[in-house]
């Protein structure tokens, strides 16, 4: 049994809370009870020390978290409709819905596409990952939507792995993110080391010390208070595009976890207020799509390109933003 070790510095000035309360908020996928039983057992020690569950937190404490892995339940096949843009014996091309996570973990052990792939391949994919994954050779997060490439075999897996490795696919995002850019900033490259957030270890943030990051972004379309613009990854981090975007001010609307469901931009009117709010029962995610994907097939060397729709809930904000700039 793997397991994952990582320590938790309180930040000055942090409100006192109980260990397990602050834990609890602090942790991805954590439970009270989990956190709880982690202090009993000594997997989670206070400046190399064991603690009570009732211990309140200070500033300038080093929690160290021990996270034992258990080992993932089998993935069983499941017969889930899938949007397929291209397929044949070596490769297949899925537009993935928002709200579909791309492979099984914990807390997300079926109704993945890995269970959809599973069923229509007949367990005919890749296995170069662990058995969570097999076919993929890229993720994108459960609300973003848009297009991914699996493989069905280890040859064509580890071909196309290396064209993401090297950055020679062609792929696009497009986003609605908050507020107008200035006249010499209608693209650019948001260059910031990424890493996981002191404070909150559910969340990615702009770290010094993290992994070197950049993100093109052009802006194709911009209206009272929001834009659309086209965003491309010359690195794959997670969360990459959200927080780069979040970094420079523009979050992407609709984003839950970084600053994309509160008024960002355009005035805090009554007006105003209840325009994004019916954008935002529209949207309940991210306005993020991966809408274009371009590779060399491995197998036959021909180059591939594919191009998705926009979702239903993207596409009606933006037809409502162009009736309202009118």
């Amino acid at each position: 049994m793997s397991s994952r070790e990582f320590d938790i510095i309180i930040p000055p000035g942090k409100v006192k809370e109980r260990l397990d309360v602050y834990l609890t908020h602090h942790i991805e996928n954590a439970t009270r009870s989990k956190v709880q039983q982690g202090i009993k057992e000594g997997f989670i020690t206070v400046d190399g020390k064991k603690v009570k569950v009732s211990h309140t937190v200070a500033p300038g404490e080093v929690i160290h978290i021990i996270i034992p892995k258990p080992p993932a339940p089998d993935v069983v096949a499941e017969n889930i409709p899938l949007e397929i843009l291209f397929e044949d014996d070596y490769l297949l091309v899925v537009n993935k819905p928002a709200g579909m996570v791309t492979h099984p973990a914990y807390g997300n052990y079926t109704g993945t596409l890995v269970n959809a792939l599973l069923h229509h391949c007949n367990l005919g994919l890749s296995t170069i990952n662990d058995q969570t994954r097999p076919g993929i050779v890229h993720r994108l997060d459960k609300d973003t939507s848009g297009i991914i490439v699996i493989a069905k075999n280890d040859t064509v897996h580890a071909h196309l792995a290396k064209q993401f490795s090297k950055r020679t696919i062609d792929r696009a995002y497009w986003a609605i993110v908050w507020g107008r850019f200035e006249k010499a900033k209608k693209s650019g490259l948001i260059d910031a080391a990424l890493g996981r957030s002191k404070s909150d270890r559910k969340k990615i943030a702009v770290s010094d010390t993290g992994k070197a990051a950049a993100t093109e972004y052009e802006v194709l379309e911009e209206f009272e208070y929001l834009s659309l613009v086209k965003l491309k990854l010359r690195t794959g981090r997670t969360h990459q595009i959200r927080v780069h975007l979040h970094h420079i001010g523009h979050p992407v609307f609709g984003d839950p976890t970084y600053g994309g469901r509160r008024i960002a931009w355009g005035g805090t009117e009554k007006k105003k207020k209840e325009e994004v709010g019916q954008f935002l029962k529209i949207i309940n995610r991210q306005a993020l799509h991966a809408k274009t994907l371009g590779f060399i097939h491995p197998v036959t060397k021909e180059t591939l390109h594919f191009e998705s729709q926009l979702p239903p809930d993207f596409t009606e904000i933006l037809n409502l933003l162009r009736q309202s700039s009118l």
